[in-house]
């Protein structure tokens, strides 16, 4: 071939721009193949827009070594339809004949209106049933059944950074428990993915294989290799390729536009068997595609140009007779073929449309506005004449065409379809769309922002449409009931958005005054009136709403509304101490067990355990968090592990799993049970949920955190989470840090600003008169009144070693007062932490006045109270301070110290349980002082069992009944490596080798 310029005009000679081989992506491709063939596996294939990710999965389905698998392939839309799980409809829809001869389950019947095509080998549909949750939970069994009688296969869904909220909840559902034969592939863009997304590999079932293929930039020698096979030559020059990978910053798109720009201008030239350079330098082409793109484009005859155009108006691949009357020609074929010739433009199972997206954004920012909105015009008329056609793609054409009152049309229905099929998170863009963007009449400005509402509260994304809500009431003339309404979906859109309580607090009682023949709305207003969260409120206001909504309640047809309005009034109950809590919190267990299975199948495989639905589920956690900081913490525990159950059935994308994980946390802290605490506290921080559950989280993690020589930071993330438990108007979870903060605060040598600086949120809870819940915090702060009265900068009331300092009058009264204060308030409550915490704090002043044996037997009783709750941690505190009060009665005396040693001892052996490192090391400062050897602890004799921590029981109790580390690390949320640690530590103590001796000294074999 001899040397020549290439010239524009010369379209025969311009050859192709896609490189016939894979190039630089040996090892990725690998890789792919290795974890495909390893079913069941999932695999991310990540990277940036053009980076080659398509092609690398392409190039997957030619291996040997998944051959005879069937690959099942869809993809996510730039411009989103009102189709929830388009991506596996698409994946789907042509597997009729393969699904033939199978036999499938009732359940499979719940795809019949989202997958049409197969609905010829589907059973008919199952009943209806009136939850979108349990509707969705249903069509994702069904999916995964379908999915497995296709195996073996390879699921691939592309471009995921675009996918609708049911494609993200149903592959997470899918990974949890896939079929055996199936392999997922899902490709994204890093820069763009939400964190849902990448959630959807966090967690996957322990037998599937994980992939994890980052695409990066080629550098020069594979830019070099890329050119050369995209050239179809054997080599080309090395300052060419260094240059070309410059410009293109390595990207395999870019690389490939540039060089069919380069060869359309005649800049590149073959010579003496290579490539050189020839005006390159001079070549103003920045990284990337745009420029390129449109260059090429520009240099179209003017037949292919306007059907390149009209393509990227189009924005999806169409027949060749809807590109012809977008672009306005009558005869596109020349248009097309030439287009098709360029590789600008693919063809695929008749559909023509661009290669890569980004090929055709830049071609649509190229086009003229006012050429533009003709096309976008034509597209409409185009996409309506298609069958099923696209009301998404629809309404996008109409709206960018200027036809508003026509787009408004269009997207009211495609909300409405939406909302039929679930995709709620797609009805709340489109109907914000339409509100924020068109002018439309009040009436039914009003009608489309109660749809919006209602479909808000379905969505997992929190979308800020308060002042759409706000501005549907403040239309004039509102029916009562739909005012009603209104005030209703905006105080829900208001709670746990917002830190204006007053604002939340006055929505709702708004919505109660027009809800006369919406009992179950009324309901569900007057409960959450009842929480005691807004600040002007007193009382007496939040007890009367709930005494009506208990009234009101019968009247509830809905079981879930009526078992969520108990849930609430029992969770305000337990916290003021009223005894009726057990009464509901017994009726919604007792409710959940008598439930008619309407959610189930029938002909079916029963589900292993019959589990709550969203509703219900959120009765039982928000009842067990509360359960929890009033102290009843076997009730708490179960509640909240029965909500966690509850997840199961509807909870795919896995926030309310987080939610009641966080609940149990707050429990396992509360009962003293640390052991892996902190790691699961890690995992969960990782989940990236934010809100009142993310400060409940970091709680936890504050509380856990003081360690010897790190106080003051403790203090700080203690004083950070308050102000924000604050703002959220969580004072029912402020006693737990506060009393925390408080003993810091003496600890560091500022007792009395310690009191000073939590004054405030103390005085919210006493306001609400909260006694059962703050009464966790009398003991922290009387001993900090006690130590500020002295001016000791050691500590309080209980004997540290320091000389003993004159007690200010007025400090000690004040002591006595608060613990007299909440002992005269709790009488005849219902609160299981008053007595023991009031011994506690009775301690404290006991041993202000240097009775040493008496504070000793208030600390005992208080840590045996604490015990049976039970509240290690504080028994813990309790056995130390009894300690310390016999060694000062028996200072001098010469007696045998050896009750005052156990004490000790066991708050040394439950601090070194917990990992309590802070209190662990002042304990042992008072056994050096005192001559105690904590080594004798482990010499103590007793069953078997007591030697293990808890968490070491548990982990051992679980293999002995046959669980694998893995299995065992998914219940108890924890990392393999860490139950492996537990197990050998559990074998090591009790003297046994094996699983097989454990399972006999458990008793389970």
């Amino acid at each position: 071939m001899d040397a020549r310029w290439i010239r524009a005009d010369d379209v025969s000679a311009l050859g192709r721009v896609v490189s016939p081989v894979l190039v630089g992506r040996d090892a990725e491709l690998g890789r792919l193949v290795a974890a495909v063939a390893a079913a069941p596996s999932v695999v991310v294939v990540e990277g940036e827009a053009g980076i080659g990710k398509s092609r690398l999965v392409a190039e997957l389905a030619g291996r040997e070594e998944v051959a005879g698998r069937r690959f099942l392939v869809g993809g996510c839309g730039r411009i989103r339809e009102p189709f929830p799980l388009g991506p596996l409809v698409e994946a789907l829809r042509e597997s009729g004949g393969d699904l033939a001869a199978v036999t499938l389950t009732p359940v499979t019947g719940a795809l019949r209106g989202l997958v049409p095509e197969l609905a010829p080998v589907l059973p008919e549909l199952p009943e209806p049933v009136a939850d979108q949750a349990a509707v969705r939970h249903r069509q994702y069994r069904g999916l995964s059944e379908v999915l497995g009688a296709l195996c073996p296969a390879v699921l691939v869904v592309e471009d995921l950074h675009w996918a609708d909220e049911q494609t993200v909840e149903f592959l997470t559902y899918l990974l949890a428990k896939p079929p055996g034969g199936l392999s997922v592939v899902l490709t994204y863009r890093g820069e763009e993915v939400s964190t849902a997304v990448r959630a959807i590999t966090a967690r996957p079932a322990d037998s599937v294989t994980v992939g994890h293929i980052g695409l990066g930039p080629l550098d020069a020698a594979r830019t070099r290799r890329l050119a050369a096979a995209i050239l179809d030559l054997d080599d080309v020059s090395a300052p060419f390729a260094e240059q070309l990978c410059e410009r293109a910053s390595g990207l395999p798109l870019a690389i490939q536009e540039l060089l069919a720009l380069l060869r359309a201008r005649g800049e590149v030239i073959r010579w003496e068997g290579g490539w050189a350079r020839r005006a390159l330098d001079r070549l103003e082409v920045p990284a990337g595609v745009r420029d390129p793109v449109r260059e090429r484009v520009a240099r179209l005859p003017e037949g292919a140009r306007a059907v390149v155009q009209a393509a990227a108006v189009l924005g999806i691949a169409v027949p060749v007779t809807a590109l012809a009357g977008v672009s306005g020609l009558a005869d596109a074929a020349d248009g097309v073929d030439l287009a098709l010739e360029l590789g600008l433009l693919v063809e695929r199972d008749g559909l023509v449309g661009f290669r890569h997206v980004l090929a055709a954004q830049a071609v649509y920012e190229a086009v003229p506005p006012a050429r533009r909105r003709v096309l976008h015009a034509r597209a409409a008329d185009a996409v309506q004449v298609l069958p099923q056609a696209p009301l998404g793609q629809l309404a996008h054409h109409l709206r960018q065409a200027g036809r508003v009152g026509e787009w408004v049309e269009t997207a009211d229905r495609a909300a409405a379809q939406a909302a039929e099929l679930g995709d709620a998170a797609e009805a709340v863009r489109l109907l914000e769309d339409v509100l924020r963007h068109a002018d439309v009449t009040a009436e039914r400005r009003v009608a489309l922002t109660v749809r919006l509402g209602w479909a808000a509260i379905e969505t997992l994304k929190e979308r800020d449409i308060e002042d759409l809500l706000a501005a549907a009431l403040d239309h004039d003339d509102l029916p009562r009931r739909t005012r009603g309404e209104l005030w209703f979906l905006l105080a829900l859109h208001l709670d746990g958005r917002t830190t204006d309580l007053s604002r939340r607090h006055r929505a709702f009682a708004e919505a109660v005054a027009d809800l006369d023949d919406r009992p179950d709305l009324a309901a569900w207003c007057m409960a959450a009136l009842g929480i005691p969260t807004a600040p002007q409120a007193p009382i007496a206001e939040h007890r009367r709403w709930l005494e009506r909504a208990l009234r009101l309640a019968p009247k509830v047809t809905d079981p879930a509304v009526r078992l969520f309005v108990l849930g609430v009034i029992a969770m305000v109950f337990a916290a003021l101490g009223d005894p009726r809590w057990s009464e509901l919190a017994a009726l919604v267990e007792r409710e959940l067990e008598d439930r008619e299975p309407e959610d189930r199948e029938l002909n079916e495989r029963e589900l292993d355990e019959r589990v709550p639905r969203r509703r219900e589920t959120y009765a039982c956690r928000a009842l067990g968090e509360e359960l929890c900081s009033a102290g009843h913490f076997g009730m708490a525990q179960r509640l909240l592990a029965t909500a966690l159950r509850g997840t199961a059935g509807h909870d795919v994308s896995g926030v309310e799993e987080f939610r009641c994980r966080v609940g149990l946390s707050m429990v396992a802290y509360c009962r003293g049970a640390w052991d892996g605490l902190r790691e699961t506290i890690e995992v969960l921080r990782h989940a990236h949920v934010s809100g009142a559950y993310e400060v409940r989280l970091h709680a936890v993690a504050a509380c856990l955190s003081p360690v010897p020589g790190e106080l003051e930071q403790a203090r700080a993330r203690l004083r950070e989470v308050v102000g924000r438990q604050r703002d959220l108007g969580a004072v029912d979870h402020l006693p737990l840090t506060v009393s925390v903060l408080v003993r810091l605060g003496a600890a560091c040598g500022e007792p009395g600003a310690a009191v000073a600086e939590t004054a405030d949120v103390v005085a919210m809870w006493e306001a609400k008169e909260l006694w059962p819940v703050g009464v966790r915090t009398v003991p922290a702060l009387a001993e900090a009144l006690l130590a500020a009265a002295t001016g000791n900068p050691a500590g309080g009331a209980v004997p540290s070693g320091a000389p003993a300092a004159p007690m200010a009058p007025e400090g000690r009264a004040a002591a006595v007062a608060l613990v007299e204060r909440y002992a005269d308030r709790l009488s005849g409550l219902d609160a299981p932490l008053a007595a023991p915490a009031l011994a506690h704090a009775r301690g404290f002043l006991v041993a202000a006045e240097e009775r040493w044996s008496d504070a000793a037997e208030l600390f005992v009783a208080a840590a045996g109270g604490y015990r049976e709750l039970p509240a290690r941690y504080e028994a813990a505190q309790c056995d130390e301070q009894a300690a310390a009060c016999r060694f000062a009665a028996l200072a001098g005396a010469g007696s045998d110290t050896e009750a005052a040693g156990r004490s000790l001892l066991a708050a040394i052996a439950a601090y070194e349980e917990m990992g309590a490192r802070w209190d662990l090391d002042r304990a042992m400062r008072l056994a050096r002082r005192h001559g105690v050897r904590p080594a004798a602890a482990r010499r103590n004799g007793g069953a078997a069992g007591d030697v293990l921590t808890e968490r070491q029981r548990e982990v051992a109790r679980m293999a002995a009944a046959g669980r694998t580390n893995a299995e065992i690390a998914r219940e108890l949320f924890l990392s393999p490596k860490t139950v492996d640690k537990h197990l050998s530590a559990a074998l090591h103590r009790l003297g046994l080798r094996s699983r097989i001796e454990l399972r006999r000294h458990m008793g389970e074999g």
